[in-house]
């Protein structure tokens, strides 16, 4: 045993800061053999140091470790994995790769990385990725704390990180564009857009190399380190600065009262296939990290339509999430998760279904996640879906039926109105569990996977021929309609048209029982040319536009007055489900109406709907009219007591600025017939008359 090291301990896993120097600590419970390569620099050829690890000394069960002496914060690291070679066994062993240790804080080596040279046989380390030691102790948090902000007054807004500021109209320094960096200094527009929290898409270290040649992986799903933020993501060149940047930006957006939840990915890896590289976890325990075939060990389970998908029911795979959502709780005070393809999380190590699956289980009662917002992504790509029914009382889900049937009524679809009422009122056909708070649900009409608004009214086909996939990608159950014209249009009329349809959208997401989630652009028109599937697409394409800020004014004071507007309802936010009533109640209520008082009309062919919404503790009184027809209809209002009267909030026919107008301008409606024009809706609010 060297005198240079000292056989250290089975925990914790990954790189452990000391006074006198740092633990290093893998499982592995197949290997035969570990080597430890220490760095001098990121970019290096050649460790400077290689320690390899004693079976007697240094392995304590299945987990491999050593103390190394001397060594600080910020020290570069990787490792080499021997074992055998027997993928009929499930075996991946190949000491000619360098790999990631998956409990990584912070990731170097992107600028060299070569994914081709992980896949092809031959030693990689020239351009691999390497993990980097960090110490969380000495970042000033300045007393930061989660904002814990209830389902009930949240806003989700889904953004990308890099394509949020990526554009040169972003009016930042270049080094900046597209960073946690850049986030901060765009606070002012989340601020005033009324939005409470930010929905990232994966922040996790990610592969941008997995992807068709000449392309680039954007969206991020294709993750390489649990633990560690995206280098792509930083300004900062130091081993450690996306650590802090992230920090800096979760603090930032803190103090401005937005809470952080990141989109994570524990489904698959990118590690791919059995055709693809070998980063980290296939070189390390193969047989461990992935669910293969029962009868073809040499082949991988493929429940995520990614090549590859994370055998989460094993014990140490589970710990390793458990370990990554803690971390990014308690040391970087993230507040939530969105669980991308989360049902692959409820299979067990066979690859079935369970009932009660212990990662989501542990996830749902953990101490340090007791506080968190957790969102999930109810289905997978192999069939299993499970809106409705996912397991435990903490998790939120997103609701795919009320981004389709919402769709399906403004695009004018017969048969629409019933499941619409439905979603309006928070879903209680599908949210079936007894006390289920209705804001567990949340709403989005687009998001990241899918068209734009712009594009769901401008588009009645996908156009993904950039992708290299032959247009055969992206889903084609779209529920657009382009208004008349296919794509971009001169055309006054269908272009009022689809601005009015835009503002339909947004007044039923908003007007609805549930948490709303705002796709990231959606307020400026942002358009992707008629692509519904931009995972690979780092340009323009899918980057938001600074300057359309200005030339889509009307449409984000729309957007930013509803959003402001519902925020200051009560009765939107009610923690239980309304009542559906057809008279007065003392709870918060509902009462459904067609054109004619208290006679809505549920059939296959009607296309319009009212409803009125009452919180009798704050008097609020909402009347909402919907008209998805193609020709003006007349609404009966309920009648109201001396001295109210309604007033126009939202008529989305109206020009601006009246299309949308705050409470204290809104005008007086002088009737009790209100004419809604074709395709439009209106809110109105009851007040004191003036």
């Amino acid at each position: 045993m060297p005198s240079t090291v000292l056989p250290g301990q089975s925990y914790p896993l990954g790189a452990t800061v000391y006074a006198i120097g740092i633990n290093f600590c893998l499982y592995s419970k197949h290997a035969t053999g570990v080597e430890l390569l220490l760095f001098d620099s990121e970019n290096i050829v050649h460790p400077s140091r290689v320690i390899a690890l004693d079976p007697q000394w240094n392995r304590t069960s299945y987990y491999w470790h050593v103390f190394v002496p001397g060594l600080k914060v910020g020290q570069i690291y990787a490792y080499r994995v021997h074992g055998p070679f027997d993928p009929e066994s499930g075996h991946r062993f190949d000491p000619q790769k360098v790999l990631l240790d998956p409990y990584a804080r912070a990731v170097v080596g992107d600028d060299i990385y070569d994914r081709k040279a992980a896949i092809l046989p031959g030693d990689n380390c020239a351009t691999a990725l390497k993990g980097v030691v960090v110490d969380n102790r000495s970042y000033d948090w300045e007393g930061d704390r989660m904002l814990r902000i209830p389902y009930a007054k949240s806003v989700i807004y889904e953004m990308h990180v890099g394509g949020f500021t990526q554009h040169p109209s972003s009016g930042l320094p270049e080094e900046e564009r597209g960073t946690f960096s850049g986030i901060i200094d765009k606070i002012p527009y989340l601020q005033d857009l009324g939005i409470t929290a930010v929905e990232l898409l994966p922040i996790h270290q990610f592969d941008p190399q997995d992807v068709q040649p000449g392309l680039q992986n954007y969206w991020g799903y294709s993750t390489l380190g649990f633990f560690a933020p995206h280098r792509g993501y930083s300004s900062r060149k130091d081993p450690l600065g996306p650590v802090n940047e992230f920090r800096d930006m979760v603090k930032a957006l803190h103090r401005a009262g937005i809470e952080v939840i990141l989109d994570v990915v524990f489904n698959h890896s990118a590690e791919g296939n059995h055709e693809g590289p070998t980063l980290s976890f296939k070189g390390i325990d193969n047989e461990t990290y992935y669910l293969l075939e029962d009868n073809d060990l040499a082949h991988y389970s493929n429940y995520t339509g990614c090549g590859n998908t994370l055998k989460a029911s094993h014990a140490v795979v589970g710990r390793l999430i458990l370990d990554s959502l803690r971390y990014w709780v308690s040391q970087m005070h993230v507040d939530g998760f969105r669980f991308d393809l989360a049902s692959v999380l409820s299979r067990d190590l066979a690859g079935n279904p369970l009932e009660d699956p212990p990662i989501l289980w542990s996830i749902e009662s953990d101490p340090i996640l007791a506080g968190t917002k957790l969102i999930a992504e109810a289905w997978d790509a192999a069939g299993l879906y499970q809106v409705g029914t996912f397991i435990g009382d903490r998790f939120a889900e997103w609701n795919g039926p009320y981004r389709d049937h919402v769709r399906q009524f403004v695009k004018g679809d017969r048969g629409a109105v019933p499941d619409l009422a439905a979603r309006l009122l928070g879903s209680p056909d599908i949210y079936q569990k007894p006390n289920r708070e209705p804001n567990r649900s949340i709403h989005f009409v687009t998001c990241h996977d899918g068209f734009t608004l712009n594009d769901l009214v401008s588009y009645n086909q996908k156009y993904n021929e950039a992708n290299q996939e032959n247009n055969r990608d992206g889903t084609d159950a779209n529920y657009s309609w382009n208004c008349g014209e296919e794509g971009p249009t001169d055309t006054p009329a269908i272009e009022h048209l689809r601005q009015r349809q835009i503002r339909n959208f947004l007044t039923l997401l908003f007007m609805a029982q549930g948490t709303p989630m705002l796709l990231m652009g959606d307020e400026i028109r942002r358009s992707q040319r008629g692509n519904n599937n931009a995972y690979c697409q780092n340009n323009a394409l899918s980057w938001f536009n600074w300057d359309d800020v200005e030339k889509e004014r009307d449409l984000l004071r729309f957007t930013q007055g509803i959003i402001h507007f519902t925020q200051n309802l009560k009765i939107l936010q009610v923690e239980q489900l309304l009542r559906v009533t057809n008279t007065w109640h003392p709870e918060p209520h509902i009462v459904w109406h067609g054109c004619r008082l208290h006679q809505p009309d549920w059939s296959d062919s009607s296309h319009s709907l009212a409803f009125t919404l009452r919180h009798p503790a704050t008097k609020e009184q909402i009347h909402v009219m919907l008209n998805a027809y193609w020709e003006v209809l007349v609404f009966d209002l309920p009648h109201l007591d001396w001295p109210h009267r309604w007033h126009r909030i939202v008529d989305t026919a109206l020009f601006p600025p009246d299309d949308f107008c705050y409470p204290e301008s809104a005008p007086p409606v002088d009737s009790y017939l209100y004419p809604v024009s074709a395709r439009s809706a209106v809110v109105l609010l009851c007040q004191n008359q003036p």
